[in-house]
């Protein structure tokens, strides 16, 4: 469910002090597994040998703690998201996440004959597809379905999941993906068919993601009043930062910031536009009174 959000960076250097951090905190949070390099982590603005230092050090953490973890790969330009999928492979992750080519809009047959390619290069390394709804190419289910049927490396897929007829067309045409949906949503998701998350609510508190997730399996009516607080809190403080166009990976990192669980910061990189900091006491105020469950001692 966690993520490791990718360091910050000044022009011309490399570091990986606040990524390091993070991953402590992540390590010893209770999550399922790490991820790395996905929205909050700006994978858009990583150079390659940040993309590699980062995954050395996460493959490193991980391996020796005994925890799972999947790679993103993923790059708006098709032979560049080839080439991180080529060394990201060489790793060993339990999977490699990939976006579809972002430039203009993909046909049916391009996002198959991508995937492949994408499963090609991975090898025996398995592949989730990624596919948000501001993705220039959407992928409805009877497309994926043709595209789990030709790619049998995909195994998974992160979606903004959507009504019980979205749920029930996924479960009759790609049974045998796991379908990942907003962290938010996880509750809601998961009892209508959804198999997990790579979790924005564990970017706000990975230790309360978890606790959360418990909640869901032992007492689903008390979870499902923790998303409708959790909406609520979203109604408030995230819904007014969106209607100003901040973007996803600023409000993942605002979020994060809210949390306070690491050295995250609100600021993303040049020329993306940030939350502002002014929002962040007020949103963490209200976030610890509508939602203890979040925050475990």
């Amino acid at each position: 469910m966690g993520h490791a959000p990718a360091p910050r960076r000044r022009p011309g250097r490399h570091r990986l002090g606040p990524a390091a951090g993070q991953l402590d905190a992540l390590l010893t949070s209770g999550v399922d597994g790490i991820y790395a390099h996905g929205t909050a982590g700006e994978f858009y603005t990583l150079d390659e040998v940040e993309f590699d230092r980062v995954n050395a050090v996460l493959a490193g953490r991980c391996e020796a703690a005994g925890l799972p973890y999947q790679i993103g790969a993923s790059h708006p330009a098709a032979p560049t998201m080839l080439d991180r999928i080529r060394r990201a492979a060489a790793l060993r992750p339990g999977a490699i996440q990939v976006i579809l080519p972002d430039w203009v809009p993909l046909c049916d047959d391009e996002v198959v004959r991508f995937l492949v390619g994408a499963a090609e290069t991975a090898g025996d390394v398995p592949l989730v597809l990624y596919n948000p709804p501001h993705a220039k190419t959407q992928v409805p289910p009877p497309l994926l379905g043709r595209v789990a049927a030709e790619v049998p490396q995909l195994i998974g897929v992160k979606m903004a999941g959507g009504d019980d007829a979205w749920y029930a067309a996924m479960a009759d045409t790609v049974p045998r993906l796991s379908i990942f949906v907003p962290g938010h949503l996880l509750a809601s998701g998961l009892a209508r068919g959804a198999h997990g998350s790579y979790s924005n609510v564990a970017a706000m508190s990975p230790r309360g993601a978890v606790a959360w997730y418990r909640l869901m399996t032992t007492d689903p009516a008390a979870a499902a009043d923790v998303e409708r607080r959790i909406g609520a809190f979203f109604v408030r403080h995230i819904a007014p930062l969106q209607a100003r166009g901040l973007s996803n990976p600023a409000l993942d990192k605002f979020l994060a910031t809210v949390g306070g669980w690491a050295d995250i910061g609100v600021t993303l990189r040049w020329p993306a536009s940030s939350a502002p900091l002014d929002a962040v006491e007020p949103a963490r105020a209200d976030a610890h009174r509508l939602l203890p469950e979040l925050f475990p001692a």
